[in-house]
């Protein structure tokens, strides 16, 4: 309670709050905003008829626009295969690893690479959801979808205007990362999961009408508290290596040695492994439901979430993506160094390669409990649909997401109201230090 007065009493945190409070209320607007050429009711009775798999999941992440046939029908996921890409690109090419570690300046530019790419992979999979539409049009299903199928204007606008709206997103998640409050495209994310929370009560609630018994219901609510309170338990853990600072030099004075702590999370990888890792998966599905041929049907059938096959590789790219990304973001050896220019040292270990070894070594062991945690976090949703065959927002990586993102955003609003507490030291009543003036008395 008192975080949200403090909130409405710093103009500075109110204006970001609410700055992203209004994009996200432009998001939610667009995502009623459908297609041109499109029935978006006929789709809505399909994605009824077919609850979960993979145009669940698609529908999940881009927060309601599949069903909806919207504007924003491709969400984030261009955005972030081309981060993907690049970021494995990064460690390929040494020309993007000098451009990453120039700083902010290299880091610009490859971000821009990054939204050339989220253009033209949003023209690419606009088209193909423009044949997928007519596949779904010319198959019956749940009635006529698109209106016109199979003329060059319905592909050619359906192509425009996806890409336009990805193009949107991507820049509400740009403003809100700079002007607002946490990360733009994960507080979109969060906000398109959170969406489809009171449907999911709905449906909870129809099936204790229909039979489900309330020791059921209970125990469906005990396991996602339990689950809550892991992954706020787990994202908030960390290791904390000693760091001695010996005596020094600095001026003419001598600086006495200080003791403090190098942290480092359990999971430092966030959300990123099971985005990333879902993002993927969606695309040999995507790919396998434009067609009609045998083999590519075979490959959407195991690619169903819920199946073995999808399981087994959901877990290896959760694992190879939480090793991939912590390697990028965090390098031990750069950590070593600075440690040993500034005269910092581990107690017990030699400064330098030694260091590095060392920080790796532990750096390892955190990562793989990390990933084992995410791994099991998200494979929560196969066994709660199986046994009470509910909504899988109520799982698994919905509830990482929403949680990881939560406990972001509220750890940002907490770093501004300590740098704005810090600056109230700064500018409190009394006695101020002046500079002296040419001419005044000393």
């Amino acid at each position: 309670m008192n975080t949200l007065v403090a909130i409405t009493k710093i103009p500075e945190l109110r204006r970001r709050v609410l700055f992203t409070l209004g994009l996200l209320a432009v998001y939610r607007i667009g995502v009623f905003c459908s297609l041109p050429g499109v029935d978006r009711h006929n789709m809505m009775k399909l994605m009824a008829s077919q609850q979960g798999g993979f145009l669940g999941l698609f529908n999940m992440f881009s927060g309601g626009a599949i069903e909806n046939l919207s504007i924003f029908a491709l969400g984030v996921m261009p955005y972030i295969s081309a981060s993907i890409i690049f970021q494995l690109l990064t460690v390929v090419i040494p020309t993007l690893d000098r451009l990453n570690k120039e700083g902010e300046q290299g880091r610009r530019k490859i971000n821009q690479w990054t939204r050339y790419a989220t253009i033209l992979l949003s023209m690419v999979q606009g088209y193909f959801i423009a044949l997928y539409l007519e596949n779904l049009s010319s198959a019956g299903g749940a009635g006529q979808i698109v209106h016109n199928p199979g003329t060059f204007g319905f592909r050619a606008l359906t192509v425009l205007t996806l890409m336009a709206g990805t193009a949107f997103i991507m820049w509400l998640g740009e403003q809100i990362t700079e002007r607002g409050i946490g990360n733009g495209m994960s507080v979109i994310i969060f906000a398109g999961i959170v969406n489809g929370l009171p449907q999911a009560l709905m449906q909870i609630g129809e099936a204790l009408k229909g039979g489900m018994q309330v020791f059921d219901i209970l125990l469906l609510a005990a396991v996602v508290v339990l689950v809550i309170l892991a992954i706020v338990f787990m994202e908030r853990a960390q290791r904390r290596i000693p760091i001695q600072y010996a005596k020094r030099l600095v001026g003419n004075r001598v600086a006495a040695a200080q003791s403090t702590h190098l942290p480092l999370r359990l999971n430092m990888a966030g959300v990123i492994p099971p985005i990333f890792a879902s993002s993927i998966l969606m695309f040999p599905s995507s790919v396998a439901s434009w067609t009609d041929a045998e083999w590519m049907v075979m490959v959407r059938t195991a690619m169903t979430p819920g199946t073995w096959q999808y399981n087994t590789c959901f877990v290896a790219l959760i694992v190879f993506f939480s090793y991939f990304y912590t390697a990028v973001m965090f390098n031990p050896v750069d950590v070593a160094e600075n440690l040993k220019k500034y005269g910092g040292y581990i107690p017990g270990i030699r400064p330098g390669t030694k260091t590095a070894e060392y920080i790796d070594h532990v750096l390892s062991r955190l990562t793989t409990a990390g990933a084992v945690y995410i791994a099991a976090v998200c494979v929560l949703p196969v066994l709660m649909q199986e046994k009470f065959s509910v909504s899988f927002y109520f799982g698994g990586t919905s509830l990482l997401i929403v949680v990881s993102v939560a406990l972001d955003t509220i750890q940002q609003i907490e770093s501004h109201l300590i740098t704005r507490n810090y600056e109230g030291f700064t500018e409190s009543k009394g006695p101020r230090i002046r500079s002296r003036r040419p001419g005044e008395d000393g």
